[in-house]
């Protein structure tokens, strides 16, 4: 029987032989019993079907019943935002193509095999996943969104491998960091901070001599001299504070003590990359843009731009 209490283990324990000094945090999971959703959550949960656990790579065929079961219980966790995941031979069609964002990303970072690696905002794990697959020893996930968490926890029941892990924390929660991580992920993060310095410095700090921040965030055009602070929204989103140009991105992690920062990556979103699915029914890149101009968001900033930044704490 799935309980509150063995979900949490599963996720927390393994990290706390890891980074003992993180044992007097709260972890969050606590939040999990009062949310309004969580007995449909926990109940989503407990409706996925035995099924044999499995590589990504493998294509197991499931008879109409296990298919409609497995179905029915993910969709429960709605929304799916990060993926595409396949499950046997069902095919979670998410929101993001993040497998596009991770191809510009694994060819430009240092190699994680035996690294211990620290993702912040990091959703459903997806990430964390491919980061594996890579030959990264650990992966330690934060993100405050509880339906990611629990997302994590239904893919986790049919993965081999226990070394992805998802917490339901914010950077801030951590202790004091005491450069415990090879490499440290904040992607999508950055410009919803409302000090971003304060945000790289905490990254900083959880980072090894030596180790490297990978940085994804919404850039603006490099002919803008200041980054964009958006009076109200920015392509519908409330809590945008300011999107650098990746330029001021590198200023800021110079800022933060960090050395040999680089854009390694700029590619304009599209809307085949973000976009409503069967899977995340809510609106998604398309209604955020002027509809007579896409190069515009609906407020009349310039459309969405990621970039992908590297850096090095110094040795």
């Amino acid at each position: 029987m799935i309980s509150l209490s063995n979900l949490a283990e599963s996720q927390w324990l393994p990290v706390l032989k890891f980074l003992p000094h993180w044992s007097s945090l709260e972890t969050g999971f606590a939040a999990l019993e009062g949310h309004g959703d969580f007995p449909a959550w926990l109940a989503a949960l407990q409706q996925l079907p035995e099924l044999p656990p499995l590589d990504f790579d493998t294509r197991m065929h499931l008879s109409a019943d296990q298919s409609t079961t497995l179905q029915a219980a993910l969709l429960k966790l709605h929304p799916w935002r990060k993926g595409p995941f396949r499950l046997f031979d069902l095919q979670i069609d998410t929101e993001w193509r993040s497998d596009w964002k991770w191809q510009r990303i694994e060819q430009h970072i240092t190699h994680l095999k035996d690294r211990n690696v620290l993702d912040v905002g990091c959703g459903n794990g997806y990430y964390g996943w491919r980061m594996l697959q890579q030959g990264a020893q650990r992966v330690v996930g934060i993100d405050p969104t509880l339906v990611f968490l629990m997302q994590h926890l239904a893919i986790s029941r049919y993965t081999n491998n226990p070394n992805n892990h998802v917490l339901p924390l914010r950077l801030e929660d951590l202790p004091e960091g005491r450069g415990e991580f090879d490499t440290v992920f904040s992607m999508g993060v950055i410009y919803h901070c409302r000090n971003p310095i304060a945000h790289l410095k905490r990254l900083f700090a959880h980072l090894k001599p030596g180790g490297e921040v990978v940085l994804e965030t919404l850039v603006m055009p490099e002919t803008w001299e200041c980054a964009l602070v958006p009076p109200k929204r920015y392509a519908r989103m409330r809590n945008v504070w300011q999107v650098p140009s990746g330029k001021i991105a590198c200023e800021w992690l110079n800022q933060s003590g960090f050395s040999n920062s680089r854009v390694v990556n700029v590619t304009t979103t599209s809307t085949d990359e973000q976009r409503s699915t069967s899977w995340m029914r809510f609106e998604s890149l398309q209604s955020c843009l002027d509809p007579t101009d896409s190069t515009l968001t609906i407020e009349g900033h310039p459309a969405p731009i990621r970039a992908v930044l590297l850096a090095t704490r110094p040795a």
